[in-house]
């Protein structure tokens, strides 16, 4: 029999206000959640066959702008591997003939939101979010993009950008178990086969790229006829048609891509690999190519990874993690590509459990697995919680997840933009004996089992010291057209209306409306954060907060966690610098049922012995990751260089402490945190919801009304301790084997959260803030020894520092930051912001306001920091008005006043044999630390 809860699913969002689900006592049919949503749009498509999809959103002043095409990594040849995420980058970054500064500087001046690009084995994409009032300007570069970008490549932008992705590929190949997706690739697939080579490519590959080679590349595949353009927004099809006409219509068409067959090998035998990497503890992984996107087996092998390891109550977790006990984490994951698919387990072992048992003990699990198939309650748990996430994930209209995404799928691969209905509709028909069949089919054939155990890692590639001089490449004509149109009147922000309850016991609720998804987002929020952690006993909260949310004294661990999957709701507690709190998500269907688990977690947490081992296990496992990551290892340090071990803000951002002290800590250790901080007297709770507050202050006071303060007094941080005086130095700690360094710089300014900062932090947009800032065009762009970089404001409540981060390829650690110096002091002395800087980042807040609150997430992120840094509800409105009144003096006094010297402490974390000579020729006092 089908499952009769998902049949009837036909779409994913609205663009109307949500209809009203009634409360219920038991979850909503994920039916009834599925019908109250929907996706309309209109296509048509260009002479030249450029397809075009149009989706009408009215809730914000803005329009998606997104062009996918059809080519991916998987059309690369022998020999050109890398060329498809090269050329997204060529086009993202790089001038075309008619936007000779780029397309960078007019985006950013527009105000443009969510605006990337990216590559992938099937695809390449670029998007950005824009003004209404700018579609124009934005469809104007698009089509420049398509249709005129040849003329404007040189050999330098290609050799610019050539380095930026060998420093993305060093990045990446960088951290723990970085290496082994090419090891997985290249043992799943046979020579030739269109998958069997990453999209980041080879180092040898890219270093070969000439650029006759780019220029074919483009002219292959950029083509109108070869893509897709989604227009999602503030627009209707009319419109549409006469603009993407006027822009898009007069480019000729191109080649036509005809990707190569590319079946689903079987490995003849199981194939057992063993790796090394630097890394703390075993990870095992099971991998099996398996089928795609458009086939009738992918609903089922989606609902298979998440009930076998996908699920908070998976198989695997309740196993091994909860179980037995043998592993920290595991995974499950379909990837499902356009023409095949991988089905991955992951097993990260329990440091001293014995690798080779836990292994065995994983292949009997997924053999038992296959054998008795998922029930119907794990699926039904799947359907509703795969439908929660993807109303929530297509809110925005636009971006890396948006409705417009959904419509470009589906167009590209299915030459339907309505094919996520098929999709859902595809997930409600899964049932227990069809999963089974597809496990049976697909997972019982041979394996490939990888496993990487702590250990040097095997030889690196690393790109070509010297590269032999390129070609001479004769210039290309460049075809005018008309200029580039303006930008319209901008329209001002309308944030949401703020309002305010009180509960029965003085609790504070702060709320907006947002009808645009039947979704409600809870936080409830704590004056505490990292800053309340114990000096003496580190990690205390964060075990705490962790294991909230494992069990209360009436649900067991797996029983909250198979409610929540019920309900279509998820409740993570989390720690910021500044405050704790506990998150909810949910559809507002179920939101009554939601809130009776979120005050349960919140009120009564059990603490019992089995998970508070399970937990603390997890946590030393946690910092154990933390050491071997080149992130973990400098975020675990920069704190305490700048503000020392005993200052509130001298702790790692994530919490996790010592492994001495979380060691240490019993029951008694983590009720006490619990009676200190988490209680209602140092609560204050914010929502965003299409329901109305005078709906949800009656549910809210029912749950957390009656919640009375322990007798224990309520906590309170120290933030009168000294700050550490600062003297320009470099702490180098060594990590060996890496290809790249992390550089951080750090500076404690004379500033504060409630402090005033907009006119400071627009003067960063110039030196340190974003894409366009000094410091990534110079280090990034220009040079190209980095994939990117940036500094900025980290804002705190109380003292707050000025933070650079600059991952660098390792052979040019010490020149960065020799750069980093000079560009810093330029900027705070004769080299202040400019008339064009200052108009770019001034109309680019400006026009950026209306999209910057299109989701309910974004809203209630607003509402805390609002609430935080003591601003009026009305805060985000009065921007536009002082950016438009700013000066580049008043920037550059202001910057000045703040920064001083900008004599920054440096961190690096890296290869200390390769760079500490670099760093002792700096001048600059160097001591040598090792990762803690």
């Amino acid at each position: 029999m089908r499952n009769a809860a998902f049949l009837a699913v036909a779409a994913l969002l609205l663009s109307a206000p949500t209809a009203v689900l009634a409360q219920s006592a038991t979850p909503v049919p994920a039916t009834e959640l599925a019908r109250s949503v929907d996706i309309p749009f209109e296509a048509f498509t260009l002479d030249n066959g450029l397809r075009v999809v149009v989706h009408t959103d009215r809730k914000a002043p803005v329009v998606a702008v997104a062009a996918w095409y059809n080519v991916g990594s998987k059309d690369e040849p022998r020999g050109q591997t890398g060329f498809a995420h090269l050329f997204e980058h060529i086009g993202l970054f790089n001038p075309t003939e008619n936007v000779p500064g780029g397309l960078m500087e007019p985006l950013r001046a527009m105000g443009a939101t969510d605006w990337n690009g990216t590559t992938w084995f099937d695809r390449t994409n670029f998007f950005q979010t824009v003004p209404t009032s700018a579609l124009d300007q934005a469809l104007y570069m698009e089509s420049d993009r398509m249709g005129h970008l040849l003329g404007a490549l040189t050999q330098e932008r290609l050799d610019n950008q050539r380095g930026v992705v060998q420093n993305e590929k060093r990045q990446g190949d960088n951290q723990p178990f970085g290496l082994v997706y090419y090891s997985l690739l290249e043992t799943l697939f046979p020579p030739g086969h269109p998958y069997r080579h990453s999209t980041i490519g080879s180092m040898a590959d890219l270093d070969a790229a000439s650029l006759e080679d780019l220029r074919q590349w483009h002219r292959d595949n950029y083509g109108p006829n070869n893509a897709v353009l989604v227009l999602a927004g503030d627009i209707d099809v009319a419109t549409a048609r006469r603009k993407v006409q006027q822009y898009f219509g007069h480019i000729p068409r191109g080649a036509a891509n005809e990707p190569a067959p590319a079946d689903i090998p079987t490995l003849p035998a199981r194939i057992d690999t063993v790796m090394h990497d630097r890394v703390p503890n075993t990870r095992l992984y099971r991998t099996w190519v398996v089928p795609g996107l458009l086939d009738a087996s992918a609903a089922d092998l989606q609902v298979a990874a998440a009930v076998l390891g996908g699920l908070n109550s998976s198989r695997l977790d309740n196993a091994l993690v909860r179980g037995d006990e043998t592993a920290t984490s595991v995974g499950t994951g379909y990837q499902a590509f356009h023409r095949l698919g991988l089905f991955t387990v992951t097993v990260d072992v329990k440091p001293g459990q014995d690798a080779d048992a836990v292994s065995r003990r994983l292949d009997q699990l997924i053999a038992d697995y296959i054998a008795t198939g998922p029930t119907e309650d794990e699926i039904a748990r799947t359907v509703v919680s795969s439908l929660s996430g993807r109303i929530q994930t297509l809110e925005p209209v636009g971006g890396f997840v948006g409705k417009a995404v959904a419509l470009a799928e589906g167009e590209l691969y299915a030459d339907d933009p309505g094919f996520y209905r098929r999709q859902l509709a595809a997930l409600g028909a899964v049932t227990p004996a069809s999963v089974q069949a597809v496990t049976g089919r697909w997972l019982t054939r041979a394996v490939l089992a990888t496993r990487i155990d702590p250990g040097e890692r095997e030889a690196y590639a690393e790109a070509a010291a010297d590269r032999a001089p390129a070609e001479p490449a004769s210039a290309l004509a460049i075809l005018p057209r008309e200029p580039m149109p303006a930008v319209g009147a901008m329209k001002v922000l309308d944030f949401p209306d703020v309002e305010r309850a009180t509960l029965s016991n003085g609790i504070e609720v702060i709320y907006a409306r947002s009808t645009t998804v039947p979704v409600t987002r809870v936080a409830v929020e704590f004056d505490a954060g990292v800053a309340a952690d114990s000096a003496t006993a580190p990690g205390t909260q964060r075990l705490m907060l962790d294991l909230l949310t494992e069990g209360t004294e009436s649900r067991a661990t797996v029983e909250l966690a198979e409610q929540q999957e019920r309900l279509g709701a998820t409740i993570n507690a989390f720690a910021t610098t500044d405050r704790t709190g506990v998150g909810m998500n949910t559809v507002s269907a179920n939101l009554e049922l939601s809130l009776d688990l979120l005050s349960d977690v919140i009120r009564n947490p059990a603490f019992r012995s089995e998970d508070l081992e399970r937990r603390r296990n997890q946590q030393l496992a946690g910092i154990a990751q933390e050491l071997a990551s080149p992130g973990g290892i400098g975020g675990r340090a920069l704190p305490v260089v700048l503000y020392g071990p005993d200052h509130p803000y001298g702790r790692p951002a994530s919490g996790l402490g010592t492994v001495a002290a979380v060691q240490a800590l019993d029951r008694d250790d983590l009720t006490g945190f619990h009676q200190t901080w988490i209680r209602s007297d140092n609560a204050r709770i914010f929502v965003v919801s299409d329901r109305p507050l005078a709906e949800l202050t009656p549910m809210l006071d029912a749950r957390f009304g009656t919640w009375a303060p322990p007798a224990a007094a309520r906590g309170s941080k120290a933030f009168d301790v000294a700050v550490p005086a600062s003297s320009p130095r470099i702490v180098l700690i060594d990590r060996p084997q890496s290809p790249q360094s992390l550089i951080l710089g750090g500076l404690v300014l004379g500033v504060t959260g409630r402090d005033d900062v907009v006119t400071l932090n627009a003067a960063n947009e110039v030196i340190g803030g974003g894409f366009l800032s000094r410091i990534n065009q110079d280090i990034r762009e220009t040079r190209g020894w980095s994939y990117g970089l940036g500094g900025g404001v980290n804002l705190r409540e109380h003292q707050t520092p000025y933070l650079v981060q600059a991952p660098v390829q390792a052979n040019r650690t010490g020149e960065s930051i020799a750069v980093l110096i000079d560009l810093y002091r330029a900027f705070l002395s004769d080299r202040g912001v400019t008339a064009f800087e200052r108009d770019r980042v001034i109309k680019g807040n400006i026009g950026q306001l209306p999209g910057s609150f299109e989701t309910s997430a974004n809203v209630l992120n607003a509402l805390r920091s609002n609430a935080l840094y003591g601003r009026p509800d009305n805060y985000w409105e009065t921007l536009g008005p002082r950016y438009e009144a700013m000066t580049a003096e008043a920037m550059d006094a202001e910057a000045r006043r703040a920064l001083g010297r900008a004599d920054f402490v440096w961190v690096v974390v890296g290869d200390a044999a390769t760079v500490r000579p670099q760093l002792e020729a700096l001048g600059l006092p160097v001591e040598v630390r090792e990762a803690q």
